[in-house]
């Protein structure tokens, strides 16, 4: 699958080998770009293990449905109605592969910095794991150097 934008509320169409694909575009459209928990307790493990791949050292996070969409309404504080833009979409059996490209408005605080109204830009990227219809656990990597840069100059 190639390029497409999530719009909030709507699920992406995918064709893909797996089910895994159809879930994960669920989640897109449901969950990562509206942050509603009811989709959320669907579409989620009752816990999901977040792997943070950062490059100065990797963590995990775990969370519920619930904080997964708390955590998306927080970016939504922060970016503002962002566009985000699927650039690659690939699964294989359980595991499906996403990189994007966010982008919005730095319209609430992040990382101590006040709002400036500056555009932000935010790629990345994460591996799902999907069982019994559900995420279970995700592999995510983002270029926060890149962020931090675009806060810095729209602070000046």
């Amino acid at each position: 699958m190639r390029t497409f934008e999530v719009r909030p509320g709507e699920v992406p169409a995918v064709t893909g080998p797996t089910g895994a694909a159809q879930v994960v575009a669920a989640f897109l459209g449901r969950v990562r770009v509206t942050g509603d928990p009811d989709a959320a307790r669907e579409l989620m493990a009752p816990t999901v293990v977040a792997h943070q791949v950062v490059a100065e050292g990797a963590h995990q996070v775990v969370r519920t449905p619930e904080e997964y969409a708390a955590h998306v309404r927080d970016m939504l504080r922060t970016f503002g109605p962002f566009r985000y833009t699927v650039t690659e979409l690939l699964g294989e059996a359980d595991h499906v592969y996403v990189r994007w490209r966010q982008e919005g408005h730095h319209v609430g605080e992040f990382d101590g910095r006040a709002p400036t109204g500056a555009p932000l830009v935010e790629v990345g990227s994460a591996v799902y794991r999907v069982a019994a219809g559900r995420i279970v656990e995700y592999w995510v990597q983002l270029d926060r150097l890149g962020l931090s840069r675009q806060l810095d100059v729209g602070g000046q």
